[in-house]
């Protein structure tokens, strides 16, 4: 296709990830935060943000200190109730502050960048298409969501004159753009953009999951028809262990639930009966961590067997990696990040507590379609997951998310764009 900029933030991995499915179609990608060239000013106003952002999301785990920063910065991008729907249009303090930087020539040098050959952009994060709009940039400028509901941050200052257009991941998403001034025709429910991946070969997948998601077959037996008329019949049994990935967020927070994981299971997976993967992103410092909880409880002689470490030193590659190993996972185990729509490929999500609103959003979006479970105490996952498993809880949350979630996201951006 190669006929339209990517636009990408390297603060966290949401904004990264969700952009990842579309790079091997763009003619050049560029990190707005991180590029060669960038202003040094530029680079370091993007810099004082990230770090902020990184030190409050670790800060809050600590008592009374770190949970009331957390909540005065939390407060600053709160998403507010849905309902009643009402006009949110007025912008927010941190918007107009976002703008006031615009005057001052924040990101004008990208724009200059980007009009030396004028293609269409599709940004994942909304900074960068408010600043080429603003700037005047002339062809169109798209804007990928992430999350299942968005802050008012995420409507430029002046909505009903903008010609920025959105993709969005929910037709909730949809609706809150609208009250906040958002034109209708600049909103394209598109779904998440997930990895390219076959159906059959999704189904396949599924199919092996559900055996080590249902052991008792007592979600099938209720429900053979509809799996078999979805999926096709069930093979005899599964190759593989149960399997469970746990994947640590990009500013690291939360490592500590893999730690309670990998003490609960400690005897399932010193047995072979479970396989844990944690996915530690880029980060070595998560790394080390889990490296150093694994020889605290005695479990080095599983690593590569039933105990894995998922990490690389590029962002890239680690998405790669994570794609693939997601095909061999029964479970994923996370906090209600982007990866809450992940769900659509058919794995369910045990749901680690939210960091900020947006997360509480996506925590509501997964519960309330039933493609996730919110998470009991880590300290006795040998017990409630199991419970579960037994139920066909699971089993359940997969089929769910496989038949309701949107998982054609990424094509129809595509198509979309390709007409601009």
């Amino acid at each position: 296709m190669e006929d339209f900029y990517l636009i990408l933030v390297s603060m966290g991995y949401g904004h990264q990830r969700t952009g990842f499915p579309l790079k091997k179609f763009a003619f050049q990608t560029l990190n707005a935060n991180d590029y060669e060239g960038i202003p040094k000013r530029d680079k370091e106003i993007w810099k004082s943000t990230k770090s902020f952002y990184e030190t409050i999301s670790r800060m809050k785990n600590f008592p009374l200190l770190g949970n009331f920063l957390f909540w005065a910065f939390d407060r600053l991008q709160k998403i507010p109730q849905f309902y009643p729907k009402r006009d949110l249009s007025q912008p927010t303090l941190s918007l107009k502050t976002t703008y006031s930087l615009f005057k001052k020539n924040w990101m004008r040098h990208l724009f200059q960048k980007l009009s030396q050959k004028p293609l269409p952009v599709i940004s994942t994060f909304f900074t960068p298409a408010f600043a080429l709009e603003f700037f005047g940039y002339q062809e169109e400028i798209f804007l990928v969501v992430c999350d299942a509901d968005v802050s008012r941050s995420w409507a430029p200052l002046f909505p009903q004159k903008s010609k920025i257009k959105y993709f969005v991941p929910t037709k909730e998403v949809k609706e809150r753009l609208k009250m906040y001034g958002v034109k209708e025709e600049n909103i394209f429910f598109t779904g998440y953009p997930l990895p390219l991946e076959s159906e059959e070969d999704l189904k396949a997948a599924l199919k092996v999951r559900l055996l080590n998601l249902d052991p008792f077959k007592n979600y099938f037996s209720k429900y053979q028809k509809i799996i078999e008329n979805t999926l096709g019949p069930l093979p005899p049994a599964s190759f593989r262990p149960l399997t469970l990935l746990f994947s640590v967020g990009g500013a690291g927070a939360q490592k500590e639930i893999g730690f309670q994981i990998l003490r609960s299971l400690r005897e399932k997976i010193l047995q072979q009966k479970i396989k844990i993967v944690l996915s530690c992103g880029i980060r070595q410092e998560v790394k080390n961590y889990f490296l150093e909880a694994i020889e605290k409880l005695n479990l080095a002689s599983c690593l590569n067997k039933s105990l894995e470490i998922l990490f690389e030193e590029s962002v890239d590659d680690y998405f790669e990696k994570f794609n693939q190993t997601l095909k061999n996972v029964d479970i994923l185990w996370t906090k209600p990040s982007e990866l809450s729509f992940y769900s659509a490929l058919g794995i369910p999500i045990i749901v680690a507590p939210p960091i900020g609103s947006q997360e509480e959003f996506n925590l509501n979006y997964l519960v309330k379609s039933g493609f996730g479970i919110f998470q009991e105490n880590p300290k006795y996952t040998h017990q409630w997951l199991f419970d579960w498993l037994e139920k066909g809880y699971l089993a359940e949350c997969a089929m769910e998310g496989f038949l309701e979630g949107e998982r054609n996201g990424t094509e129809k951006i595509l198509k979309i764009v390709s007409r601009s």
